[in-house]
């Protein structure tokens, strides 16, 4: 009788980061990683937020789990100094019941301390899953709205379109229009972006109290309206010459927007 040895199947590993600034969670959550997530390989782990920068430009890691609340920088900093994202991030946090429900909406992971262990192998599941997506920046920077932590007016956003991201201050943006699932995204330099998202999800990358939602088609930034035309639901003229049609459901806010 012929017996046939085969190599033992090799698990495709994650190279995977670890920042925690208290050193027995960034041991144990390495601990549980080892014991019930062996595609995951662990090649850097450390306690300083400024190291960790360091890390992620030396090793080009796949996963990062990032602690939230550090002293110095926070995770939401350190995610913000990274130029690529090509990575998955699984946060690690103690957070309150807003703040995951904002994790959930954006689907972007969460592991809460204490960590469990079936949490951590359907956060690492999910994390591969998602590797080859393309819109990191974008959920990043929905979830920073949602949470409060949008850079103020002047800061800037970054645009998925069919070529890359985009980078755009947000002061320069007039209005927003919804094209089917893109969206068009007009600047007062009369350029217009055609962004690979729709309406809604763009609107959720903005801050809400510069820019409204005056009709379903549309999101206007309030510093460049002009004027407001009376009507059933009225249409803002905006200071690039564009009209706007305000619709009657969305008119009483707009007006207390204003």
């Amino acid at each position: 009788m012929l017996f046939i040895v085969l190599p033992p199947s090799k698990v495709i590993s994650m190279k995977a980061i670890i920042i925690d600034d208290e050193k027995h969670c960034s041991e144990s959550l390495r601990f549980l990683i080892e014991e019930c997530c062996p595609e995951v390989e662990i090649i850097g782990e450390t306690n300083d937020p400024i190291k960790g920068l360091g890390l992620i430009t030396a090793h080009e890691p796949e996963l990062l789990f990032l602690d939230i609340e550090m002293p110095h920088m926070n995770g939401f900093e350190l995610l913000s100094k990274v130029k690529d994202l090509r990575f998955e991030t699984i946060f690690t946090t103690a957070y309150d019941e807003f703040a995951v429900k904002a994790f959930k909406h954006n689907a972007i992971d969460y592991l809460l301390k204490p960590i469990d262990e079936d949490d951590l192998k359907q956060a690492v599941t999910k994390a591969k899953e998602r590797l080859r997506s393309n819109d990191l920046h974008f959920k990043f920077h929905a979830l920073l709205n949602q949470l409060g932590k949008t850079t103020e007016s002047g800061g800037k956003i970054s645009l998925p379109t069919m070529e890359g991201l985009e980078f755009v201050n947000l002061h320069d943006i007039i209005r927003c229009q919804s094209d089917s699932n893109y969206t068009e995204v007009i600047l007062k330099s009369q350029k217009t972006i055609v962004v690979s998202k729709t309406l809604k999800e763009i609107e959720e990358l903005l801050p809400n109290s510069t820019f409204v939602r005056v009709h379903h088609s549309h999101v206007v930034n309030l510093n460049h309206v002009k004027r407001y035309q009376r009507g059933a639901g009225g249409v803002l003229v905006m200071d690039n010459g564009d009209h706007v049609n305000v619709s009657r459901s969305k008119k009483g806010d707009f007006l207390k927007s204003i």
